[in-house]
């Protein structure tokens, strides 16, 4: 195994991956950043829907690569490119307030949704109109807990490789197939046809509780969760065989959007598994 390079801060590759930050050269490029050990781990051990190795490259302070050395192997043995860089060269491209040491650049690993459907998934959660790359990358992290089958965003939702979204996910963006910009009515009108029965989340639903004590919520169930300010528009609550909402026993206003989407994919995880 080679030694690893260490790179100057004026490297076009260190340019490259600064870059990435932006939405716009991630599209082009087909890449983005993870950031940290677990992310980085979780990457170099990946392969995209097409095969390729996940991660293509990574920048390491020596004192991150001595103390993760398990994670720089990895990413040699993924083919990829391995940089030593100092705290300056890493803070210069990470878009974390403390880096972590360790900044991996990755290819896009989205799942044609075609596929997601093909595999008859028991469990999905649907993004529609979710613009907070935190909450979605903490409700694909929930999604990953609860042992969810697949999540999708929808074409209006935030980008899937924000880094905000990534660091939220950490290190689930790895773990299962996730489809993106698929319209709400088409991902609603495929999955139904796989036999997923389609639920939107909203407070204007049916209890969950009284969902559980019937036994309706046992089958492959789809979630739509909304926009955590204006939740589901109606024209999407309507195209979902059922609306539930989470019922709030205490005096709290409202769950945020993370946390309703945990107790609903957690609910019908159990029910599945009953």
């Amino acid at each position: 195994m080679a030694a690893p390079e260490t790179i100057s801060p004026r490297s076009p590759r260190v340019a490259a991956a600064r870059r990435l930050a932006r939405r716009n050269f991630r599209g082009k490029e087909r890449l983005f950043l993870a950031e940290g050990p677990q992310a980085v781990r979780e990457a170099a051990g990946h392969r995209t829907p097409a095969g390729e190795p996940t991660l293509t490259e990574l920048f390491a302070t020596p004192e991150a690569a001595e103390r993760y050395a398990d994670i720089v192997e990895a990413a040699h043995a993924a083919d990829a490119r391995v940089h030593l860089a100092d705290e300056t060269v890493i803070a210069d491209i990470s878009t974390t307030v403390t880096p972590q040491g360790l900044v991996g650049v990755c290819r896009f690993l989205d799942a044609p949704f075609d596929t997601i459907v093909a595999a008859r998934p028991r469990l999905v959660a649907v993004l529609a109109n979710v613009r907070d790359p935190g909450n979605a990358g903490t409700v694909l992290r929930c999604a990953d807990a609860a042992g969810a089958d697949a999540v999708v965003l929808t074409d209006a939702s935030v980008d899937l490789y924000n880094p905000k979204a990534v660091r939220a996910s950490v290190g689930s963006h790895f773990h299962l197939p996730v489809a993106v910009g698929v319209p709400v009515e088409r991902a609603v009108a495929e999955l139904r046809a796989a036999g997923v029965r389609v639920v939107a989340a909203d407070g204007a639903g049916d209890d969950l509780d009284t969902e559980l004590d019937a036994g309706t919520m046992g089958g492959p169930t789809a979630w739509i969760f909304g926009n955590e300010a204006w939740g589901l528009p109606e024209e999407t609550r309507a195209l979902a065989d059922a609306v539930i909402r989470v019922p709030i026993h205490g005096r709290a206003e409202s769950l945020n959007l993370a946390t309703a989407a945990a107790v609903c994919l957690y609910a019908s995880a159990r029910a599945q598994r009953a």
